[in-house]
């Protein structure tokens, strides 16, 4: 059974910054793409960045590109996203998702993805 679980949001003031984590257990981790994405309320399920399965490569979409870093850790099957210089945009839930990764190019769409998280609430104060 795959398991995804995020961690690390919470409240935090503009200009402030969040570490979120990810774990995933069940599947062979080094094998999968992985990818944040984020869904405000009221608004669709949009990407946020993504990073192959070797760790090579990386995305970001424009409204977080340079504020935002995301790597990941393979020995300890996990994923994180390092937010800083948050704005009040930045509030929504946060999704950590799996995508076999395999000889195959990175993605940043929701349909792209295979197993999910249940998300991490950011919320940014102004």
């Amino acid at each position: 059974q795959v398991q995804v679980v995020e961690s690390g949001g919470g409240l935090v003031r503009s200009g402030g910054s969040l570490r979120l984590s990810c774990t995933v257990s069940g599947l062979p981790f080094a094998d999968y793409a992985m990818g944040w994405l984020r869904q405000a309320p009221g608004e669709d399920r949009e990407g946020v960045s993504c990073i192959s399965w070797r760790g090579d490569e990386t995305y970001y979409e424009a409204p977080v590109k340079g504020r935002f870093t995301i790597s990941r850790d393979n020995a300890k099957r996990m994923l994180y996203l390092q937010m800083n210089s948050l704005k009040p945009e930045d509030t929504a839930m946060y999704y950590c998702a799996a995508r076999f990764g395999v000889s195959r190019p990175i993605a940043m769409s929701r349909q792209d993805y295979e197993y999910w998280g249940q998300g991490t609430q950011v919320v940014v104060s102004s």
